[in-house]
Formats: C-alpha cells, sequence, structure tokens
C-alpha cells in the first residue's frame, strides 16, 4: 500500500507547486474564457515583441485532457527531488526547471526560424505551442540519464521505463496526438540530455535568483510594449535605439488603457 497523498506532497513540494500553478491558470483560462492564442507561443508573436509568452505558454494548457497528462507525467518525475545523493534534489529541480522552460522555448523558436527562413515553411510562422511538457520531456531525459533503472509511471496504470521514456514518449504522443508539438518536445529532450550531460551547469540559488529577476523584468516590460496588459503605472519612452527602451514609473491616473491583442486563426501545438 502507497503512502498517503499528503507525505508524497511533502516529498516532492516543488513538483507539487507547479502542478497546483498550472491548475490554477487553467481554471482562471476557462473561467475567463481565454484562447491558447492569447496566452501560447509563436514565431509571428516572438518576432513582434511578445517575450512574455515564453514563460505564458509554458504553464497554459489547452484541454483538461491535456493538463491532467502533462501534470501526471511531471508528478511521477517528481522523484528528482528526492535524489539529492545523485547530485539532484529540491534546488536542483528548481534552478534547472528555470533552464528547461526558457531554453526550451527559445529553441522552438530557434527551430521555427530555420524552418521558416531556410525551408520556406510559412505554416510554422503561426503555429502556437502550449503545454509544460517541454520542461516534462527535460526532466524525463534528465533522470534517464542519472538514474535509468527508475520507472514513469501514468495515471497509475501505465510504466515505462525511464531509459527509453523520452523517446517512446515522443513517438506515442506524435502518432496518438496529431497536434502533439514534436518540435517542442524534442526541444525539452536536447535541453534534457544537456543539462544531464553537464553542457549546462553551474546554477546554483544566486544565478537561478538572478535569473528570476530579469525573468520577471523581461515579462513585464514586453507586457507593456506589447500592449497585453495595462499598466499605469510603468511608462515606456522612445530612446535612440527602440530595443533599449527607457522605463519611467509614473502614477496610476496618468495611464493609457491598452487593449489586449487577440490572434485569430492560429494553428496550436500541445507541449
Amino acid at each position: 500500500m502507497g503512502k498517503p497523498l499528503f507525505y508524497e506532497i511533502l516529498e516532492k513540494p516543488a513538483s507539487s507547486c507547479i502542478i497546483g500553478i498550472c491548475s490554477a491558470i487553467w481554471f482562471y483560462i476557462q473561467k475567463k474564457n481565454i484562447g491558447y492564442s492569447n496566452v501560447g507561443l509563436s514565431y509571428e508573436t516572438a518576432i513582434a515583441g511578445h517575450y512574455w509568452r515564453i514563460i505564458t505558454s509554458a504553464f497554459s494548457h489547452i484541454s483538461v485532457v491535456h493538463l491532467v497528462f502533462n501534470m501526471s507525467a511531471l508528478w511521477s518525475l517528481g522523484v528528482v527531488e528526492q535524489l539529492g545523493h545523485l547530485g539532484l534534489g529540491i534546488e536542483f529541480y528548481l534552478q534547472y526547471t528555470l533552464v528547461l522552460v526558457v531554453l526550451s522555448g527559445v529553441l522552438v523558436l530557434l527551430a521555427y526560424h530555420i524552418l521558416i527562413q531556410k525551408f520556406k515553411l510559412e505554416y510554422f510562422r503561426r503555429v502556437t505551442a502550449v503545454g509544460y511538457s517541454c520542461v516534462v520531456f527535460g526532466w524525463m531525459t534528465i533522470l534517464a540519464v542519472k538514474q535509468p533503472s527508475s520507472k514513469l509511471n501514468l495515471f497509475g496504470v501505465l510504466s515505462l521505463p525511464i531509459s527509453f521514456a523520452p523517446f517512446e514518449s515522443l513517438i506515442f504522443t506524435s502518432i496518438i496526438v496529431p497536434q502533439a508539438s514534436f518540435i517542442g518536445h524534442l526541444s525539452g529532450i536536447i535541453v534534457g540530455y544537456s543539462i544531464a550531460w553537464g553542457l549546462i551547469h553551474g546554477m546554483n540559488n544566486y544565478w537561478a535568483i538572478s535569473m528570476l529577476g530579469w525573468l520577471i523584468l523581461m515579462f513585464i516590460l514586453s507586457l507593456k510594449r506589447t500592449g497585453a496588459v495595462d499598466l499605469p503605472f510603468i511608462e515606456i519612452e522612445p530612446v535612440t535605439d527602440p530595443s533599449l527602451p527607457a522605463v519611467g514609473f509614473i502614477p496610476s491616473g496618468n495611464g493609457r488603457t491598452l487593449q489586449m491583442n487577440i490572434l485569430h486563426g492560429r494553428g496550436a501545438e500541445l507541449v
């Protein structure tokens, strides 16, 4: 007989918090009737300066099935938090979750750029990626390298040897779920191997907090510049180089009302 759920949550606090955040965001999106095109990541929105979508796309999900599948896999992968003796553990988990979210998103955009510019596949200009799968595939890959004897349990019924799980899952989801993002999942695997093999290393609490701070700043400034959310207490004035905005704080009553850009007709990829 397994441990009570309460004790498992205590053993996987970071995973539990992320599952709670993703679930809360899904409920909010459903309640407010927000479309995936308003939060997802696409090449077209990225070149328009919607950098905040790298974050929102990772934590948003299209359907309850999409959410449950990703969170079930993430719950199983939460064992990483308990493997401090292998150089993993909760700090490693939190630090490299940041890396996985950002780098997998950037890698997806880079792949889209190559497909569009080199191979003239304009379809990928508007494809919108949504979901936490990039990070899930990344942790699956890290665990496959660090503890290949582990198993990945899904829904309490399906158990996969973790050493083969990344590519098995990549092929399985691509066949069974036509909307599944092959590029997104592959990006997570590539970043996962880069971390597991030490190609990306050196993260500690200082760098993680610094990275989080820059991400928050980028998130807020790109929200303001694209007009996605009204932030009347921040004013961005044009300077000589428009890529380097000047930021000032003004009284909330003087801010302009900025309308959210609604994107229509975009294909969706589940990640």
